[in-house]
């Protein structure tokens, strides 16, 4: 299954939402990469095993279980998650990315690929599992943002982000 959408960052006609420079941006997004634990709800612990570049390896711990995944960081504009798969868990990717179509604007565009199939004539119960599975992703996502806003706000506040 494939699924992407669009949160927009900075909305210039919206003067109630607090606008962030693309470095903030950035910077949240690392800190999501090297402190996932901030962010994802339900890791226990996340132990950086190796780091190569703007590349590193992961492993993910969830209670019993343990995910193994490669971030791979394109400095000020993308972060990939590629989870490898493996006996208990399929594999797949994510990618952030920042869009800024003017000095103004600023979104961040995600990019889910699963190994999830995807049926050209899905079934009620598929359709519906589909939607839920997007719907979860996209909290999460908008959450994502929230943490980012909040970690930025906390730094213009003369607190380092990280």
């Amino acid at each position: 299954m494939n699924f992407e959408h669009l949160i927009q960052i900075n909305d210039p006609l919206n003067p109630l939402v607090e606008a962030l420079t693309r470095e903030q941006l950035w910077e949240g997004l690392v800190l999501r990469a090297e402190q996932p634990q901030l962010f994802v709800l339900g890791l226990d612990s996340c132990d950086i095993l190796s780091r190569d570049g703007d590349t590193m390896e992961r492993e993910l711990h969830y209670g019993q279980a343990t995910v193994r995944d490669r971030v791979t960081l394109t400095p000020s504009s993308s972060v990939r998650y590629d989870i490898l798969p493996t006996a208990e868990y399929v594999g797949g990717s994510l990618t952030m990315a920042i869009e800024q179509p003017d000095a103004l604007q600023l979104f961040l565009r995600f990019t889910y690929r699963t190994t999830l199939p995807e049926n050209e004539n899905p079934s009620a119960d598929e359709r519906q599992t589909q939607e839920i599975v997007k719907s979860a992703y996209r909290e999460s996502d908008i959450d994502t943002v929230r943490l980012i806003r909040q970690f930025a706000h906390g730094r213009t506040a003369g607190k380092p982000l990280h």
